[in-house]
């Protein structure tokens, strides 16, 4: 499982204070943290926290690699951002341009643009997709997949390898009206875009979406994680501070026979991961 750590993100509070006073320890801290629990890459978000976005890109880029040689996540919907990042990421390691709709209004190249970034960036450079266009978000399992498929297309005529391809169905909070429906869409969605190439594209989300604004976030992430790896999923941006969280994933692919069983492993996942 690709765990994509989620805390480097300008909507914390103690992310956002490190930015405005540029103070590296808490950023550094994470990073470490992130990658001693496994996470195999950081996401870079500079959320609201700087009127200077690309600036703030690059120091937070900078301020990761002086203490962690984890590949990095670009996070932004800003192009500009991402270009930014890419300056000074050490993109030989690894890095993901995270994250494209197939179009929008005002731009209906924008796949395009972040598909000739990540080949600039070199063969180890992958990209997050969602399944989203100039009409916004899709309702129905249908919509999804046939933007999945668009995307797909594209990435294949470009001759981009589609396991460089990270396909994000767009989870959305269970707690918004008429949303919940969403979360059995998106697994259907799920099943059927994985069979969309040969190699298959990945499958992503950013988890803590679906728990937003409800009492039981922990739990609810926790079991949904569960659903969507037996639906397909082989990433996600999530908390991987949260030993229950990575432990459910262990088990999850334990018992989908990803991993060998042992007593300990648990422990062997952890230290495979860290590894």
């Amino acid at each position: 499982m690709i765990l994509i750590g989620e805390r480097i993100n300008g909507m914390f509070t103690d992310v956002k204070d490190a930015i405005a006073s540029k103070n590296k320890q808490p950023i550094q801290e994470l990073a470490k943290k992130q990658t001693e629990a496994g996470a195999t890459y950081l996401d870079v978000n500079v959320g609201t926290a700087a009127a200077d976005q690309e600036g703030t890109m690059q120091w937070l880029v900078e301020t990761i690699q002086e203490t962690c040689s984890t590949p990095l996540s670009l996070d932004s919907q800003k192009p500009s951002v991402i270009t930014a990042g890419l300056k000074v990421v050490n993109a030989e390691a690894g890095v993901i341009l995270n994250s494209t709709p197939l179009n929008k209004k005002n731009d209906g190249e924008i796949l395009d643009k972040h598909i000739e970034m990540a080949e600039q960036a070199g063969p180890k450079a992958c990209i997050i997709a969602l399944t989203m266009d100039k009409n916004g978000v899709p309702q129905d399992i249908n919509a999804r997949v046939a933007i999945a498929a668009e995307i797909v297309q594209k990435a294949m005529d470009k001759s981009f390898d589609t396991r460089r391809l990270f396909i994000d169905p767009i989870v959305l909070p269970v707690k918004v009206p008429n949303a919940q429906v969403q979360v059995g869409n998106i697994l259907t969605a799920m099943e059927q875009i994985k069979y969309l190439a040969d190699p298959a594209p990945h499958m992503t989300i950013g988890l803590s979406n679906v728990s937003q604004g409800t009492s039981k976030r922990s739990l609810i992430n926790r079991i949904f994680l569960a659903m969507a790896i037996s639906s397909g999923l082989d990433s996600a941006i999530v908390d991987v501070l949260d030993e229950d969280l990575v432990n459910v994933v262990a088990t999850a692919e334990m018992l989908m026979n990803k991993q060998i069983y042992s007593d300990s492993f648990l422990k062997a996942y952890t230290t495979a991961n860290k590894a």
